[in-house]
């Protein structure tokens, strides 16, 4: 009967190991069914699963592999694999598996043991860690240091939901941020990111702004607190705060638009999005103005916002078009994912309020940004701790591949 053997090296990384283990495999006309390699420090993991033909001496082709890789230094580990143990395995392999993305500061044990704890809880096995965020330097301060790993888990989840539940718990009291998703086709080959603006993209709302600059601030508030306690819809708030902005001069918008400031990373993001060829949206309940120079300041694609009508230079007060709701935001993705010819589960979409509630639970990944539990908790992706270009991360960049893109 043909053996499988599992063989284990381990040691100092060394140029042409895999070419010398490889060479023999060849003679022996082994027939390779798994392998994984990890290098941490210079040290290396290597593991290959052969299938060594029927009749093999298999005690001579140990002893040359030994020879081969202690001539540079190497351990090497010899396990066999029972057949129907191997038939096991390979069933498992069609099971769904699903990445979880760590994000934190400090000592990072911690974190990462909440996180494998839980997994384990509910019945996941770890299979592949990587490092997305650059090595840590000594030098550093732990609580300003930035780690990021991607943890890719197997097994059969009863509830994502309960899991999500845990985590989130434990992202509290930890201070980490952190994604699970499934791992297929589409997590790997997203193209296109919608973002909400105020709060999101840039750091403040604009309405507010506006409000308080023309010494209607307290009035506007009441009416926002009114909206959020479900007494009037969003159309409808909408037009009354824009009411109370008429005949406000057209410069008042313009210093306000003059002094926005994007949120932490956002210009990181987006460029490099643009170099990896994503396409980009603003979709917001905001005003298009302020849309229209974000897409001259950052290249995005679409713009989606709130016009408000002027005669001469004052605003009236009044509203053109349709308002920009929640449901809106979310029909707005779809149409954008169809014009592109984009699967809906390509898209990711970032927002902060419950008015993007609908947006983030149509797109393929929707992370809520800086935003309060009960939208952190119904997004399902959340980044609390960290600015936008996070976002990269979620979507498996490593810093190199983003400092590349920024060179």
């Amino acid at each position: 009967m043909a053996d499988i053997v599992l063989v284990n090296v381990s040691g100092q990384d060394k140029p042409g190991l895999m070419a010398m283990l490889t060479s023999t495999l060849a003679d022996y006309q082994a027939r390779v069914l798994d392998l994984g390699q990890a290098v941490i420090h210079d040290e290396l993991a290597l593991g290959l699963l052969v299938l060594l033909p029927q009749g093999t001496d298999l005690e001579r082709f140990q002893k040359e592999v030994l020879q081969q890789a202690g001539a540079i230094g190497s351990t090497v580990r010899f396990s066999s694999v029972d057949p129907n143990r191997y038939g096991q395995w390979v069933q498992r392999a069609d099971r769904t598996s699903y990445v979880i993305t760590l994000l934190c500061r400090g000592s990072v044990s911690p974190q990462l043991h909440a996180v494998s704890a839980l997994t384990h809880r509910h019945g996941l096995n770890i299979e592949h860690v990587r490092r997305l965020s650059g090595p840590v330097q000594l030098n550093e301060d732990p609580d300003e240091s930035k780690v990021c790993m991607e943890i890719r888990v197997g097994g059969e989840l009863k509830d994502a939901r309960v899991l999500q539940a845990d985590l989130m718990e434990a992202a509290g009291s930890l201070y980490f941020d952190f994604s699970v998703h499934e791992d297929n086709v589409f997590r790997r080959n997203r193209r296109l990111v919608a973002f909400d603006m105020d709060s999101t993209l840039i750091d403040v709302e604009v309405m507010d702004e506006l409000a308080v600059r023309f010494g209607v601030g307290e009035q506007v508030s009441a009416v926002t607190k009114r909206a959020m306690r479900g007494e009037i819809d969003f159309k409808e708030s909408f037009r009354a705060r824009a009411r109370m902005l008429a005949g406000m001069p057209m410069s008042v918008l313009h210093e306000v638009t003059d002094a926005v400031r994007l949120n932490e990373g956002a210009d990181k993001l987006l460029a490099a999005l643009h170099h990896f060829g994503y396409r980009t949206a603003v979709i917001s309940g905001g005003f298009q103005y302020v849309g229209e120079r974000l897409r001259e300041q950052l290249g995005i694609n679409y713009v989606y916002a709130n016009e408000l009508k002027a005669e001469g230079d004052h605003l009236t007060g009044e509203v053109v078009g349709e308002i920009i709701d929640a449901q809106r935001k979310a029909e707005l993705l779809r149409e954008i994912a169809k014009r592109e010819s984009i699967a809906l589960q390509q898209t990711i979409a970032i927002g902060d309020g419950a008015n993007d509630l609908p947006m983030l639970a149509s797109a393929g990944l929707g992370v809520a940004y800086h935003a309060k539990p009960v939208v952190r908790e119904s997004a399902g992706h959340a980044i609390s701790n960290f600015g936008l270009d996070s976002v990269l991360y979620l979507m498996g960049f490593t810093d190199t591949d983003i400092d590349q893109a920024l060179a």
